[in-house]
């Protein structure tokens, strides 16, 4: 299986903790082996194996904010 980069614009995240909460909810999820999170264009990329988008948006209204 070939390695996924999923891009996912996340607004409402203002500060490192927002950043922290993200990343730590998403690196949860299956098959992710990486989590990068830009403050500054709201812009989560996710890479890994096999990750299913459905799982990765939970993850991220865990953490409290909305993926567009």
């Amino acid at each position: 299986m070939s390695v996924q980069e999923l891009s996912y614009t996340v607004s409402g995240m203002s500060c490192a903790h927002c950043t922290a909460a993200v990343t730590e909810e998403v690196e949860q999820v299956s098959g992710v082996s990486a989590v990068e999170v830009d403050l500054e264009s709201k812009l989560v990329v996710v890479r890994g194996e096999g990750i299913a988008d459905d799982a990765v948006r939970e993850a991220i209204r865990e953490a409290g904010y909305e993926a567009a």
